[in-house]
């Protein structure tokens, strides 16, 4: 089945016949529907038709959100006041529909207490509980302790 380049249908017709058609037109004859029976060809510019199609797709791929990671450093000794300006800014990336990563970094002996830093953490999360949910709970990595908190849907 064979259809030319101004959309009217040619018919059933030997694949020979179809290319030579195709060649006097300077055209590429393309297989659009494989699986029909009889297969159905198109005569047409195929470097133009994939211009389009990657066109098309570089469209779509632009409007596509890519989620970010963004950090928070915070601290065991930080005041009510900072938490609260860091949370704003958090609000600000969950909003926008991005993880934020809030990090304690212990310094020194600060370290023996965790349970500060837990804390701290948990009031930061209790700031965002209308904007966020919890992806990963606070854990412990070296001198460091984190939490994910991710846009709630």
């Amino acid at each position: 089945m064979v259809i030319d380049d101004e959309d009217k249908q040619l018919g059933a017709m030997d694949t020979k016949e179809a290319v030579r058609l195709a060649r006097e037109k300077d055209l590429d004859l393309v297989e659009v529907s494989p699986k029909a029976e009889p297969p159905v060809c198109k005569i047409m510019d195929y470097g133009k038709h994939r211009y389009w199609q990657d066109k098309k797709e570089h469209k779509h791929r632009v409007k596509q959100k890519k989620s970010e990671l963004k950090t928070v450093r915070l601290s065991v000794k930080i005041s009510d006041h900072d938490l609260k300006v860091k949370s704003h800014q958090a609000k600000k990336f969950l909003k926008r529909g991005n993880k934020v990563q809030a990090q304690i970094i212990f310094k020194g002996r600060e370290v023996m207490h965790f349970k500060l830093g837990e804390e701290v953490l948990k009031k930061f999360q209790k700031l965002l509980k209308d904007v966020s949910e919890i992806e990963k709970s606070p854990i412990k990595k070296g001198m460091n302790m984190l939490m994910i908190l991710k846009p709630k849907e």
